[in-house]
Order: C-alpha cells, then sequence, then structure tokens
C-alpha cells in the first residue's frame, strides 16, 4: 500500500485554521538556498531541481534501480523557510527575502541514492543547481503552526492568530522567521482557495515556565 503523507501525517501537513503547538521531528530534506522575490524565475528554477530529484527518487524502481529499504510513497509537497535581509517592516520588500526550499524525502534516501538521483536528473536540471542542492536533517523543534486559507499576501492575520496563541499559551517566538508548507498549486488554484502551512518556532516564556 501507498504510504501517503495526507493521511499518516496529518498533525505535520494539515492542521486546523486555528494555531496549534507542535514538536516537529528530525527529517531528512532535499534543500536549496536563494533570494530574492519568489515571483522571479530563480526561484522557480529551484524548485523545478528540488521536485527533479524528489520524483527521480519516486520512480527509481521503474528504471531498474531499488533502493535498499524502499516504498511506495506519494512525494512530499515543497516546503520553505523564509527571512528578510530587509531593516523596517513596511512596504514590504520582497526582493530582500532569503529562503531555503526543501522536500522531505524518506528515511531509505541516503547519500547514496541522493547521488544517483543526481545522475538520473541531469538532463533536467542545469549542473549549477544539481550541485547546490543538498541532502539534510534539519529539526524544527517546538512551533506553533496553522492552516492559512488564502493568498499568501494576505499570511499576516493567520500570524496574528498565532500570536495571539503563543501569548495566551505562554510561549514566545525566537525569531520573526517562518515556515510554509504549500498544500496548492498556485498555477491550478484561485488565490482565495490556496492551502498553505505556516509555522514559527517558539519556547515557553519565562513567565509560564515558573
Amino acid at each position: 500500500m501507498k504510504y501517503e503523507w495526507r493521511k499518516q501525517e496529518k498533525n505535520l501537513y494539515l492542521p486546523s485554521q486555528q494555531p496549534v503547538f507542535l514538536e516537529v521531528p528530525t527529517l531528512k530534506y532535499l534543500t536549496i538556498k536563494g533570494e530574492g522575490d519568489p515571483n522571479g524565475e530563480a526561484f522557480t528554477e529551484k524548485t523545478g531541481a528540488l521536485y527533479a530529484l524528489s520524483y527521480a527518487i519516486r520512480m527509481m524502481p521503474k528504471k531498474g534501480l531499488t533502493p535498499p529499504g524502499y516504498f511506495e510513497y506519494t512525494v512530499y509537497p515543497l516546503e520553505g523557510e523564509w527571512s528578510t535581509k530587509q531593516r523596517d517592516e513596511k512596504p514590504l520588500d520582497k526582493s530582500q527575502f532569503t529562503y531555503t526550499i526543501m522536500i522531505r524525502q524518506p528515511d531509505f534516501v541516503t547519500s547514496a541514492v541522493f547521488e544517483e538521483a543526481k545522475r538520473l536528473a541531469a538532463k533536467k536540471v542545469e549542473p549549477a543547481l544539481l550541485e547546490a542542492v543538498k541532502l539534510e536533517e534539519r529539526t524544527e523543534g517546538a512551533v506553533i503552526q496553522i492552516l492559512h486559507v488564502g493568498s499568501y499576501d494576505s499570511e499576516p492575520a493567520s500570524f496574528e492568530k498565532m500570536a495571539d496563541f503563543a501569548e495566551r499559551e505562554g510561549y514566545v517566538r525566537l525569531s520573526k522567521d517562518h515556515k510554509e508548507i504549500y498544500l496548492s498549486d498556485p498555477r491550478k488554484t484561485a488565490l482565495d482557495k490556496l492551502k498553505t502551512v505556516l509555522r514559527v518556532q517558539v519556547k515557553e516564556s519565562f513567565a509560564s515556565a515558573e
């Protein structure tokens, strides 16, 4: 039976539209760094590289290559960790964004499997992009997350809900950086229907810990 993250890992990927606290374990990802407006060509090319490699791994058995521990699964969604070099808060300058975008990988994906995927994807991805992609483990730990429904530009309303929840439950945000998990394809989905998981890393406030 195919492993489907939408069914087996709802707590990580399908939260409600109300904030919740969650401990995210250490997970394995293909990652690539970038900066600038995500509506630009560079972001699209980096996203394409991640998907090309992820599907190369997913389809390896059809190429006569079955990694040890392989199982049939649905490719995980695109995720992004976002920060900015902008000093002031308004107006928002997307050209100042810095990011690491990523796609989670099953545990059987080793460095050897990753190198084989790079070989398989070499005809679809430019060499410089292939070399920029890394296989790494990342630990988010304690987070508050929420499902945001609507355009990316309307996300501040959901962040406000998360801030209220954090204050009420005794958490403080670690930084202004945040993660987004993209559950919808913006090329095929109306702006008001886009679904995005938003996460911020937190810790207990000193007041709540006393």
